[in-house]
């Protein structure tokens, strides 16, 4: 049995002159123990995706099953059976960390210290702050009192709404970490994120861009799949050089990445001879060119020109 599935969902929201497809016709199927990365931009579908798949948002059509439970007949089933962490912290400001974790304790029916084995990493971190008010905490430190909140009832699935945006690099780092320990105990998670970064993190990931599906593999399938040169480039004028790249018909693309713009050629001619040939035109300086190989962001900006 799969722990996620969804077929063909399409969800549209009514605007002036025709209706805004947040998702059109989305399929996909989620293992259990499998960390499932929703990748996408902000304003891809994934918070709608979301909500369909934890009952709080009806589909236009189209069918979902979570752990077995459909999300319309079985929504009461389901909402006993998962942790959801929404993309905005939802907790009660006023109240404080402990309060907060008891309450949410108290409305599955248990308690904290049934269920603290499963918490207990997370929450030591945040119980020297146990009596401060939920609002008064930094970002990393909610991230982590909402995870608490979304796992003291030993949930079978768990939906994390971009657990990560707004939050400094190394709490990023730490967050996963916990991640990778709530899957070795058996801990279904769906993690949708705008970071092309967190991608390699995931076992599987989809792709999603204006409400569509544009690939769904492992990271390794998606990168494997991207079957032209890559190269490198970077010069002393780097706005101009970008500028040149675009204008010339051989070059399919050409995005910044950093410190360095990312070139992909039309055709197989020699993308080297092609490009010293470019930065020769425009007699720039400090040329550094190579080939490289793509990482998700290429890849998915290679499925939206497609």
């Amino acid at each position: 049995m799969k722990a996620i599935t969804a077929e063909n969902i399409v969800k549209s929201y009514p605007a002036k002159k025709t209706a805004v497809y947040a998702l059109n016709n989305v399929s996909f199927a989620v293992d259990q123990g499998e960390i499932f990365g929703l990748i996408g931009p902000d304003g891809a579908g994934k918070t709608s995706l979301f909500r369909i798949l934890t009952t709080l948002l009806l589909a236009d059509t189209g069918k979902a099953t979570v752990d077995g439970f459909d999300v319309i007949n079985d929504y009461q089933n389901i909402r006993n059976r998962i942790g959801y962490m929404p993309g905005r912290f939802s907790l009660y400001q006023d109240l404080s960390v402990q309060e907060n974790l008891e309450f949410f304790a108290t409305i599955f029916n248990t308690s904290i210290q049934e269920n603290y084995a499963l918490i207990k990493e997370i929450y030591e971190q945040i119980e020297p702050f146990k009596t401060r008010r939920a609002g008064q905490l930094s970002g990393g430190m909610k991230q982590k009192l909402a995870l608490c909140c979304a796992l003291i009832h030993k949930p079978s699935v768990l939906f994390l709404d971009e657990p990560t945006t707004g939050v400094d690099a190394v709490s990023r780092k730490e967050f996963w970490e916990m991640l990778y320990r709530l899957k070795a105990q058996g801990i279904t998670i769906m993690v949708a994120t705008p970071y092309m970064d967190e991608a390699g993190r995931c076992d599987r990931v989809a792709l999603i861009q204006k409400g569509k599906l544009l690939s769904v593999d492992t990271p390794n399938g998606i990168t494997g799949a991207f079957n032209k040169p890559l190269w490198s480039v970077s010069a002393n004028n780097m706005f101009g050089l970008m500028n040149d790249l675009k204008k010339d018909p051989a070059v399919e693309s050409c995005f910044p990445f950093g410190q360095v713009h990312h070139v992909v050629f039309k055709g197989r001619e020699n993308g080297r001879a092609k490009l010293d040939e470019i930065v020769g035109r425009g007699n720039y300086n400090q040329v550094t060119i190579k080939a490289i190989k793509p990482n998700i962001e290429d890849c998915f900006m290679a499925l939206m020109r497609e």
